[in-house]
Formats: C-alpha cells, sequence, structure tokens
C-alpha cells in the first residue's frame, strides 16, 4: 500500500468496527508453484476475542486452491470509497482523487472441525437474515437444521488472528475545513457521484456526524 503518513489507520478497535460495518473480505494467498489466488466471503469477528480475530468460511475447493492452514494470508476489507471532483473544492489549483478506508489484514488460518464451522455458519447466517422481518435461520426447523449438517462438509471454516495489519483511511485530511464541508455536501447531493455512505464516514473522521 502506498506511503502516505497522513492517511494512516492503525487503531484496533477502529479496524474492528471497520470489518463490523463491511463484513465482506477478499482472501488473498500466495500459493507455491501456483502464484496469487483471491477468494471473497463474508466475514464475521470473533467479538470476544483479544485483538482482531476473523471467522468465516470457504467453499470447497477453496481450500485446497489456497492451501488453508498451511501459510500467510492477507485479507482484504474495504470500507465507503468513491471519486471526489476538484470542481466541489472551490479552489485553484486542484486535482481529482479517491477516499476510502481500507485494510490488509494478514494471519494464517486456523481451520475449524465440522461442528466450530457450523456455529460459525449458523451466526453468519442469523448476523445478516436478523434485520428481516421474518428471519431464515439455519436450525429453526429441524428440515433447515438436517440440510444445514449436510452442507457443511461442503464448506471449511477458520479462524484468521490477525497478528498484523496495514491500513489507510483518506478521507481529506489534507483539506481546509471549508473543502472538507464542500466535499461532504456534494457526495451528499443527487447526481454520478453521490455516496452518502461515504460523506457519513468523512463528516465522522472530520467530527461533523451531523453534517453528512
Amino acid at each position: 500500500m502506498r506511503h502516505t503518513p497522513e492517511y494512516v489507520f492503525d487503531d484496533v478497535e477502529g479496524i474492528r468496527a471497520l470489518v463490523r460495518e463491511n463484513p465482506w473480505g477478499t482472501i488473498v494467498s500466495f500459493v507455491p508453484g501456483r502464484g496469487l489466488v483471491a477468494s471473497h466471503y463474508p466475514l464475521l469477528l470473533a467479538e470476544d476475542a483479544d485483538g482482531i480475530v476473523l471467522v468465516s468460511h470457504v467453499g470447497r475447493p477453496d481450500e485446497r486452491l489456497h492451501e488453508l492452514g498451511a501459510h500467510e494470508v492477507m485479507v482484504i476489507v474495504y470500507g465507503p470509497q468513491g471519486y471526489v471532483s476538484p470542481s466541489w473544492y472551490d479552489t485553484s489549483p486542484a486535482v481529482p482523487t479517491w477516499n476510502f478506508a481500507v485494510a490488509h489484514l494478514h494471519g494464517t488460518p486456523e481451520i475449524l472441525s465440522d461442528e466450530e464451522n457450523l456455529r460459525v455458519l449458523d451466526r453468519l447466517v442469523a448476523h445478516f437474515e436478523s434485520p428481516l422481518p421474518e428471519p431464515y435461520l439455519m436450525r429453526e426447523t429441524l428440515e433447515n437444521a438436517a440440510y444445514a449438517e449436510r452442507i457443511v462438509h461442503g464448506t471449511v471454516g477458520f479462524r484468521l488472528r490477525v497478528d498484523r495489519f496495514e491500513a489507510k483511511e483518506k478521507m481529506s485530511q489534507d483539506k481546509p475545513a471549508e473543502v472538507v464541508d464542500r466535499v461532504i455536501a456534494a457526495l451528499g447531493e443527487p447526481g454520478p457521484y453521490e455516496n452518502p455512505q461515504l460523506a457519513a464516514r468523512m463528516a465522522r473522521v472530520h467530527g461533523r456526524e451531523g453534517q453528512a
């Protein structure tokens, strides 16, 4: 990742929040003789663990493609991101840019037993179903429970304790307050680059939560 000290994002609780709010990750491995391998899966935090610990699963045969558990992987998690036009700055000179929040999380996965994997799958489904008026739960009925017991063998669960990470949060920290205000306002207006999620993130970073 580009070395930009002003955008360094090194707060562990902030990274945990980024994962919690954006539970979709890219898993990248370097496999000897095969090169780079990438897969994309939902992620959850092990909330009761210290530090940053991720739990998820991959479908077979992705665990063989990654040689999962045999070496370190990098998991990439994105927060809000989007284009920022220099026309919003009302200053000159100015150039286009892109604001974003992203974290590269490194660690060696621990493969879960089928029983542990089933608990993770159960938690994943419950997590994403809970906002719905009639949530579909994996083991809510005997039929669902029997199906869950069958499909668990088609996935491999893992726990990833993050032992190092690199993260950046570029939210116009290098711009004057009046420019930040104009960018937040522009991102909230209807148009091709309307981006309320990015506006809200910028407002939070700059202490303007009521503005976005």
